[in-house]
Formats: structure tokens, sequence, C-alpha cells
């Protein structure tokens, strides 16, 4: 999966950090230390990380992905991912 999309929600300086959903690679998501949870009311899976977003941005850049765009929707913000 080359692309990847990561989000926190109110507070970025803290996390948590939402780093995928159901269908991510496990190993990805096993080296970032995520939980996978499912919300009550959604019905869908995601995981997520107690680190704030500049830690996982960091671990990510570790394992060559690069920001290609982010933004703000509401009290949330999302960074787009791409890994050559």
């Amino acid at each position: 999966m080359p692309y990847l999309l990561i989000s926190t929600q109110i507070r970025m300086e803290v996390g948590p950090t939402m780093v995928g959903d159901e269908h991510s690679d496990p190993n990805l998501m096993s080296f970032l230390g995520a939980t996978k949870r499912n919300m009550l009311g959604n019905h869908f899976w995601e995981y997520y990380v107690n680190d704030a977003p500049r830690v996982v941005l960091n671990k990510l850049e570790s394992c060559g992905y690069r920001v290609v765009s982010m933004t703000g929707v509401g009290q949330t913000l999302v960074w787009c991912l791409h890994k050559e």
C-alpha cells in the first residue's frame, strides 16, 4: 500500500493518532505499535496509537513514507503520505 492517511482530533500535541483502517498493512501497524479498535456507533475498525502525530510522522519517515499533503477538517487534522 503506497498511500497512508493518518489523523488526529482536537489536540495534535498529545495524540492519539489514527494510523490506519481495517485494511491496513498489519506489519506496518505493528511497527507503529498500533491497536485496532471499533468505536461505538461506527461500522468499521481503525488502528490508533497514543503517540502524537509528530512521533508517528517521524516513524513513518524512517520507513520511507513522505507527506504528500495535510489539511484540517473541522477539528481533525489529516496527513496523506506516500511510499515509493
